[in-house]
């Protein structure tokens, strides 16, 4: 029997016009590519970054590099102390259960093949699952919203509801929806640190983002997207 938290995921999906196929995703890598050791960005004051902190669609389809990569999915939600078990994150998760998975649909990075990669955290490596250009995919997956297309990356956060919910039942998918805002956050303000633009995502159909990333839309669920890329200085 579906529990409260599933039956509310459930009924607030916006409805696919089609039904989305790029088949099932490899049960192993396609390749893996190790990214480079977060080195930061120019320092810049928090107080800064927050005050400038905006949404930003008009991207150039510039390309951004593979180092400034890394240095996002790790600010994002990346492991900041890896010799404190269970792996201190950047970003908090309710009883430290850290339910989100992270995805890139990767259209524009120096050195890196197009196609839709996991974030393997505690490895700090990109796992590519998929070949190819997803920039038109993207857009259907944010509910045709054209502006996407020209991002170089797109982030989507999944949720294995089940790491929170074990713990807190159904009042776990609050905490999941709450961790998530806390990596996009982060994201918010790695980006703004580059000097490149985002927008966050919630105006997405589910079962479209969740046939590109592999999941079930059940045990796993797309909960979050933003789309990242360069900005001409506006």
């Amino acid at each position: 029997m579906a529990s409260e938290g599933d039956r509310f995921l459930q009924s607030t999906k916006y409805p696919p016009e089609r039904k989305p196929d790029y088949g099932p995703v490899p049960g192993e890598p396609l390749d893996v590519v190790k990214l480079p050791t977060p080195a930061g960005a120019p320092e810049a004051r928090l107080s800064d970054l927050l005050s400038a902190r905006r949404s930003r669609r008009k991207f150039t389809g510039g390309s951004i590099s593979l180092g400034d990569l890394g240095y996002l999915a790790w600010a994002a939600d990346g492991v900041s102390e890896p010799d404190m078990p269970p792996l201190y994150r950047t970003a908090p998760s309710a009883g430290a259960r850290h339910p989100l998975e992270t995805y890139l649909l990767v259209n524009r990075v120096e050195g890196l093949e197009p196609g839709v990669y996991r974030y393997g955290v505690e490895g700090h490596e990109l796992e590519q699952l998929r070949k190819g250009d997803f920039s038109e995919a993207a857009v259907t997956a944010a509910a045709g919203q054209e502006w996407v297309r020209s991002a170089a990356v797109v982030f989507v956060w999944t949720a294995r509801f089940e790491r929170t919910t074990s713990k807190y039942r159904d009042r776990g998918y609050r905490y999941v929806f709450l961790d998530a805002g806390h990596v996009g956050q982060n994201l918010y303000l790695a980006v703004e640190s580059l000097g490149l633009g985002m927008t966050a995502i919630a105006a997405l159909t589910d079962d479209e983002v969740n046939a590109i990333v592999g999941a079930d839309g059940t045990e796993e669920s797309v909960v979050y997207m933003a789309a990242l890329g360069t900005i001409s200085g506006e």
